[in-house]
């Protein structure tokens, strides 16, 4: 009786099971700035360090609105230091606003997933991975942070700060098209927004502080335009 053959297959190489792999989740940061010289190498390097602790895929988008006080020079010196494959400078030549600070970051956006923060320290990056586990955990379209559940807190807060958010990138795209606020308000509009398409949302417990070095970039007139674009928003949706 003819013995049987036994025919192994070649090893594959590393390459071709990267390729046969699922892609790899990729998180683009963006980071719209107004005078941060102080904070911005400091925050750089918190999500930089949290996210290669973690292993995670990122590129941190800065996006300056001309800055007075040097943060664009301090912006292209990072680009320097951790590569323009990390971060990406996208200034803009004056103070336009946040929400479309945020409009002109997703335009360079490589990632499939999209973190939106403050430069001012605010939130502290190391948040972060927990937002990546609660988004797969329950295949949220959105994570936001929040100080009103589990161990988050607030220190030195208050209703002029802004939250971290955790977007899957068609998403925020689509609530993007639909936000009509220009300023502070456009993160609490898009989240309004999201609840009425319907889109999941998860939250992670999240302590909040106080921004580290420099003043508040709201004014008084800021503070009542952000009012007024709160009640604008109520009475439209």
């Amino acid at each position: 009786m003819a013995s049987l053959e036994v025919r192994r297959s070649p090893p594959r190489s590393r390459r071709q099971l990267e390729v046969r792999s699922p892609r790899r989740d990729k998180y683009s940061v963006l980071l719209p700035t107004y005078n941060e010289r102080e904070n911005l190498p400091l925050i750089v390097w918190l999500l930089v360090k949290s996210f290669s602790e973690s292993g995670i895929n990122y590129e941190i988008i800065i996006i300056d609105d001309g800055s007075p006080d040097g943060t664009r020079d301090v912006a292209e010196q990072l680009e320097k230091i951790y590569g323009s494959d990390r971060i990406l400078l996208k200034p803009r030549e004056k103070k336009l606003g946040l929400g479309t600070a945020y409009i002109h970051g997703m335009k360079h956006a490589t990632g499939n997933y999209v973190i939106i923060m403050d430069a001012d320290l605010s939130h502290h990056p190391k948040f972060i991975p927990e937002f990546i586990r609660k988004q797969k955990e329950g295949n949220f379209d959105i994570v936001s942070g929040t100080r009103y559940k589990g161990n988050g807190g607030v220190y030195g807060w208050d209703l002029k700060r802004k939250i971290i958010r955790l977007y899957r990138k068609e998403v925020l795209e689509k609530l993007m098209e639909k936000c009509v606020s220009k300023g502070y308000v456009f993160q609490m509009e898009m989240i309004v927004r999201a609840r009425q398409l319907n889109y999941t949302i998860g939250e992670v417990p999240i302590s909040f502080v106080d921004r580290v070095y420099g003043e508040s970039k709201l004014g008084g007139n800021e503070i009542v335009s952000f009012l007024k674009g709160l009640l604008t928003l109520f009475a439209t949706t």
